[in-house]
């Protein structure tokens, strides 16, 4: 059994994508232990939980997109398909029977036919929204997938030299870090320039300084 999970939102940092392979029968044993979908549990839970799913788990895998890379792909294709090659990636890796797949669209069974065409094994996928929070599995890789990521925003503000938070758009100190960062040219690569967020920023930066100019 093979699981997903992607915090995607940020406009810091890398995008995380996770599996983990558990037999069927083992499931019991990551309700006992209190994994639930990560985002109901705090960073320190996550943490204690992260070596524990690794003991139950047979196998994981837990890819890094940096912030430069998704800007790149992100010319040539949307997010969507971004998050299932690399899914399709682990499918191959892990080569479990059955992979239930938190699905990042609204049309779960457009999505499944997808990762099958890329992943061109003997898996079977269940895909669903919301699996993140129905199936204990799922909830295991969504907090492999958080764990992971933050480890690497720790490691990105100690290079950066800045604490930008948890590099959310809804955090202010993650604004203030990619506004800083915009003006003064510096760190450009770890923020996700083909973001929203970003571009509204960008905008509102050339705007100040066309006024200025004039």
């Amino acid at each position: 059994m093979i699981c997903f999970c992607l915090p995607k939102g940020s406009v810091i940092g890398p995008l995380v994508v996770a599996g983990v392979m558990i037999d069927e029968a083992d499931e019991e044993k990551l309700r006992k232990i209190g994994v639930k979908d990560s985002k109901m549990l705090t960073p320190h839970q996550r943490e204690r939980l992260f070596p524990l799913i690794k003991k139950i788990a047979k196998d994981y895998v837990a890819l890094k997109v940096s912030a430069k890379e998704i800007d790149e792909l992100m010319k040539i294709k949307n997010l969507n398909i971004i998050e299932a090659e690399k899914m399709a990636q682990i499918i191959k890796t892990l080569g479990a029977d059955k992979a239930y797949v938190d699905a990042p669209q609204v049309s779960t069974e457009k999505f499944k036919m997808v990762l099958l065409n890329m992943a061109k094994n003997h898996t079977e996928i269940i895909a669903e929204n919301y699996a993140d929070v129905k199936y204990p599995v799922v909830s295991a890789a969504s907090i492999i997938a958080k764990v992971e990521r933050d480890r690497e925003v720790e490691k990105l503000k100690k290079e950066v030299g800045f604490d930008f938070g948890v590099g959310y758009s809804h955090d202010s100190r993650s604004i203030e870090f990619v506004k800083k960062a915009l003006k003064d040219g510096k760190h450009l690569e770890h923020i996700r320039h083909s973001w929203v967020t970003v571009d509204g920023l960008k905008s509102k930066k050339e705007q100040k300084s066309l006024k200025e100019y004039k």
